[in-house]
């Protein structure tokens, strides 16, 4: 046999055959991609949040704008408020718009559910907005 060839198992002789790496790549990656998984879903998770979270305090404002508007009609903060979820597109799943009108002030919640990537996470918003109701006084 030539001096020159490489025998690729020449590192290898003298060691036992259990302290081979061979396979510690796939060992490795099995145990770190599904936590990466999980981190780039939280996050994901978080920003769906945070906009779930964001249209619901847009639409309990249009909500408490509509209903505390000089001689409103009963409704209209529902009905703004539905407007809105409705051009939203479906991000928030089964809102639900809470007005509130005691004469001096208008209170607006407005709760539902954003979809769900992480398992064990609620998905629950929840916004209140309130303000004084517009009046005439002489």
């Amino acid at each position: 046999m030539p001096a020159t060839r490489i025998r690729p198992w020449r590192h290898l002789a003298g060691r036992p055959w259990w302290r081979e790496d061979r396979g510690a790549t796939a060992l490795d990656m099995s145990m770190v991609v599904p936590l990466a998984f999980l981190l780039v879903f939280t996050l994901i998770q978080g920003g769906i949040w945070f906009h779930g979270r964001s249209v619901a305090h847009h639409a309990a404002q249009q909500a408490v704008d509509a209903q505390r508007a000089y001689d409103a009609a009963p409704g209209a903060g529902e009905a703004a408020a539905g407007e809105f979820l409705a051009r939203m597109g479906g991000s928030l799943h089964g809102a639900a718009v809470r007005v509130s009108d005691d004469g001096e002030t208008v209170t607006v919640s407005v709760e539902g559910n954003v979809i769900n990537l992480v398992p064990g996470w609620s998905g629950h918003v929840s916004q209140s907005v309130q303000a004084p109701v517009e009046k005439f006084r002489p």
